[in-house]
């Protein structure tokens, strides 16, 4: 019994923990103003995609990460870093509106879905090395099972996040989807050279260390 409650414990503290960190409201006006221009079934289409994406990206590091970095002799801080540049030029592109060029989304097409929304916008550095830490912590079949239904259920939460966005879409009009996207690049940026900083004082440390 006692291991039961330890398995339904990591389930909601990995479920808790990824959704925090992946964001599912936020993610939506940003997915917005990727998208505000499409039709409703691309739109519906490019949420489940960028859902898998992210959950494939996740999985893939959670199976794998730890040998993939170190065979490429990459640092977790280096990871963030990369992925807070990766941010920051699409927190740019928002704040500018030059996602919003009919032309550049119409060139983007088959990629929005995996970048940048599906990755870094939703699997992201914080996301990646959150994976890594709690699959260090499983230990059993049971915990195992419960780490694998948190991942999927997140990937669920963030799928229905940006499929439901057209709701918000209807409600705000082209003018408020302009407004939230704007504020959306605002704090994207601020993540973005969030996660730069964070990995900077990593990497001193470890270099004072």
């Amino acid at each position: 019994m006692s291991v039961l409650l330890s398995d339904v414990k990591f389930f909601w503290e990995s479920f808790i923990t990824l959704v925090v960190i992946t964001d599912p409201p936020g993610v939506v006006p940003v997915f917005l103003g990727m998208t505000a221009n499409r039709p409703a079934a691309e739109r519906k289409r490019l949420a489940w995609q960028a859902a898998l994406v992210a959950f494939g990206v996740i999985v893939a590091f959670a199976l794998f990460g730890q040998s993939i970095l170190a065979y490429l002799g990459v640092e977790i801080p280096s990871l963030q870093a990369a992925g807070g540049l990766l941010l920051l030029l699409v927190a740019l592109e928002l704040l500018t509106g030059k996602s919003s060029d009919p032309a550049e989304l119409e060139t983007a097409k088959a990629n929005v879905a995996f970048v940048p929304l599906g990755t870094p916008l939703l699997a992201g550095p914080g996301a990646i090395v959150a994976t890594m830490l709690f699959v260090q912590r499983v230990g059993s079949i049971g915990s195992g099972i419960a780490f694998a239904i948190a991942l999927i259920a997140v990937a669920v939460v963030l799928w229905l996040a940006m499929r439901f966005s057209g709701v918000i879409l209807s409600v705000l009009r082209d003018s408020g989807v302009e407004l939230l996207t704007r504020i959306a690049g605002l704090l994207l940026s601020a993540i973005a050279v969030q996660l730069i900083v964070d990995a900077v004082r990593a990497l001193i440390r470890a270099g004072i260390g």
